[in-house]
């Protein structure tokens, strides 16, 4: 990997930034090759990919901005503070929180207990560059928050906010979007009031730990969440009646998600991972049950790639358009501000086919040397010529690099 001094590396990135400078570099013996653009420089982590004017076309929000699909210059949508090396937003997600028909910004932080959703202002004052609203969508009195999924768990079509902690101890709890029952639509422009209530469930009192996925390895239909020191089983009957079963399966430093897929197609899910905070990226293969009674996992590890560290986000979706889902990882650069294993390397950022009659990945590099990760990744298809584009934020900068024909 190339390797260059990080006080080299800063001064390329700010006179990039600063003049406008064209990063994009040639790897003329990859199968896929990207323009890359950096779109700013910050120490934000979070990103997320959506039609946020309505125009058709998608859009990127990453922290303090958001860019128009095509344009891609920094508008501005809300203020983040900074704090010791990092700002307080581990992770953006676009969701119509009023049911107006726009998207708007849910936002994790590090710190706060207030999780705040930021009101989409609509076409004319995202034109005019106003800022988004901040609002309240729920003080959840937990801090230390490593980073949160929104998704769908018991499948019933409503979202879930799911936490993670870093710390082992911390409660695991899941927050409800569940719709309000009086159905009002906000069509009112100065509506901003939500369209869900926000319900409180204890999946588990005293265990979490830094990593999260979410996904079924009991083999039994249902979703699981899996976290740093172990995983918690969704009940066969209602989930929201009491806690959840804990299995503690293992001791992680787990990326942030992790991938629960059947790799080897033997009907079981397999589970991927990052050692977020040290060299390290593999599978655990699932061999079924150990013991029937306590529901544990036998799993059989395989090393991935131990060359670069800080493999803390992964992404598992189909990049090279061949129908099979890929790997996209890199370096979470300065992910504790340079004190990790390998923290000051330069950042790298790459994707790995699977070959699952080899039960083999192998690796392709994106970039070395200026693109890494934060702590979302997001591949769509953003100019719309049926290639998979990638965009990352994290504190070596904000990327979008679009796929070369």
């Amino acid at each position: 990997m190339l390797r260059i001094s990080e006080k080299s590396f800063v001064i390329c990135l700010a006179f990039a930034a600063w003049f406008g400078v064209d990063l994009s570099r040639s790897n003329e013996s990859e199968p896929l090759q990207f323009d890359i653009k950096l779109l700013t420089v910050d120490a934000n982590e979070g990103i997320a990919a959506g039609d946020v004017d309505n125009d058709g076309v998608l859009d990127l929000v990453a922290g303090r901005n958001w860019y128009r699909g095509g344009e891609w210059t920094p508008r501005p949508l809300r203020n983040v503070d900074d704090w010791n090396g990092y700002v307080q937003s581990n992770g953006d997600y676009l969701f119509d929180v009023d049911s107006d028909g726009r998207l708007d910004v849910i936002a994790g932080s590090f710190l706060p207990t207030q999780v705040q959703w930021f009101r989409n202002p609509g076409e004319e004052a995202l034109r005019l560059g106003k800022q988004w609203k901040a609002n309240l969508l729920v003080d959840t009195g937990a801090s230390s928050n490593e980073g949160q999924l929104l998704e769908d768990i018991d499948g019933d079509g409503n979202v879930e906010w799911i936490v993670n902690s870093w710390k082992a101890d911390s409660p695991m709890v899941i927050w409800r979007l569940v719709p309000k029952t009086d159905g009002k639509k906000n069509a009112k422009a100065n509506s901003a009031a939500p369209a869900y209530d926000v319900k409180r469930h204890l999946v588990g009192a005293n265990a979490n730990g830094h990593g999260i996925a979410i996904g079924d390895i009991s083999g039994d239909g249902r979703k699981d969440i899996l976290v740093g020191n172990g995983w918690y089983e969704q009940p066969a009957d209602e989930p929201w009646k009491e806690e959840w079963l804990y299995h503690a399966d293992w001791d992680l430093h787990s990326s942030l998600p992790m991938v629960v897929t059947d790799l080897d197609k033997d009907g079981d899910n397999d589970l991927i991972f990052g050692n977020g905070h040290d060299f390290g990226l593999q599978w655990w293969e699932n061999r079924g049950l150990e013991d029937s009674e306590t529901g544990k996992i036998r799993w059989a590890e395989h090393t991935i790639d131990r060359s670069f560290s800080q493999p803390h986000s992964l992404l598992w979706k189909d990049l090279d358009g061949d129908g099979n889902a890929d790997l996209i990882t890199g370096k979470r650069y300065y992910a504790h501000n340079g004190r990790d294993p390998g923290g000051r390397d330069v950042p790298c950022l790459y994707w790995y086919s699977w070959d699952p009659d080899t039960k083999a990945f192998t690796r392709h590099t994106i970039d070395e040397g200026r693109v890494g990760t934060g702590l979302q990744i997001v591949v769509e298809d953003f100019n719309q010529d049926d290639r998979m584009d990638i965009a990352v934020a994290g504190k070596s900068g904000t990327y979008l690099l679009i796929a070369k024909p």
